[in-house]
């Protein structure tokens, strides 16, 4: 795949998607060889990436390169947290601390969840921001084109929930009857609300832009209200009962106001 550059972050070398593969599994063979639960969200990304790679390569999207430095920087984004809560738990932005702090005890779907909240809800609008720039916004041919490739994504994602249905099937060792009926219904649920999350990753990334483009102080305050948004989803993933279906129809995303 291309190479990258991004001066001034801490990466200042060429990175590729498969540079962030490898990083992945360096970050999970530790938490696999200690039974971490943040395994299991880590491991679900590292197959997601890869299916995203595939379909970069595969011609699926207008522009593969811009899909691929998106993708970058999405990725580093949580392994910067996982690697800065290995550090020190507190360092991590809100959403992330309290994915990582969850229950080891808690069902390896739920950690899965808390994990997908904090990177879609909260890091993927930074992600788009740090590969659009206010000129692109500027521009309907380009900013269009950049959200094509955005809800390109989503069939992406869609087609890996029943495999990572089975993942999660095979890890736990089978399901309860109840489970097994609610299958089809659960993926339908999982494919729903991540489309609906998403298309609310856009809204909220021009919401983040506007207040780029009003200066940092502007951004920091809009920053902190998506990180308190997003923080606060954390009791509907933890609520008991079908997490799932109640997520279809009550919603994944979050959504920054109007400022």
């Amino acid at each position: 795949m291309s190479g990258l550059s991004r001066p001034g972050s801490r990466h200042d070398q060429p990175v590729t998607l498969d540079d962030v593969l490898a990083r992945m599994r360096r970050s999970l063979e530790p938490l696999e060889a200690r039974r971490s639960p943040l395994r299991h969200f880590l491991a679900t990304y590292y197959r997601t990436t890869q299916a995203v790679g595939g379909a970069i390569a595969a011609g699926r999207f207008e522009d593969p390169g811009w899909v691929e430095r998106w993708d970058v920087a999405f990725a580093d984004l949580y392994l910067d947290a996982l690697e800065a809560h290995l550090r020190d738990p507190a360092e991590p932005s809100r959403p992330w601390r309290l994915a990582f702090a969850a229950p080891a005890g808690l069902p390896q779907l739920r950690h899965v969840l808390l994990g997908i909240n904090a990177h879609i809800n909260y890091d993927l609008p930074q992600a788009l921001l740090a590969v659009i720039s206010d000129e692109d916004f500027a521009d309907p041919a380009v900013l269009a084109r950049r959200r094509r490739d955005h809800v390109r994504i989503d069939g992406v994602l869609g087609a890996r929930v029943a495999a990572e249905d089975d993942e999660l099937l095979a890890a736990a060792g089978g399901r309860a009857l109840l489970d097994r009926l609610l299958t089809p219904l659960n993926q339908m649920s999982s494919r729903r609300f991540l489309r609906e999350a998403r298309a609310k990753v856009w809204l909220n990334t021009r919401e983040l832009q506007r207040a780029r483009a009003a200066g940092p102080a502007a951004y920091r305050v809009r920053l902190a209200e998506l990180e308190l948004l997003s923080a606060a989803k954390i009791h509907d993933l933890l609520a008991p009962g079908q997490v799932l279906l109640r997520l279809a129809v009550a919603g994944f995303g979050v959504v920054l106001p109007p400022a």
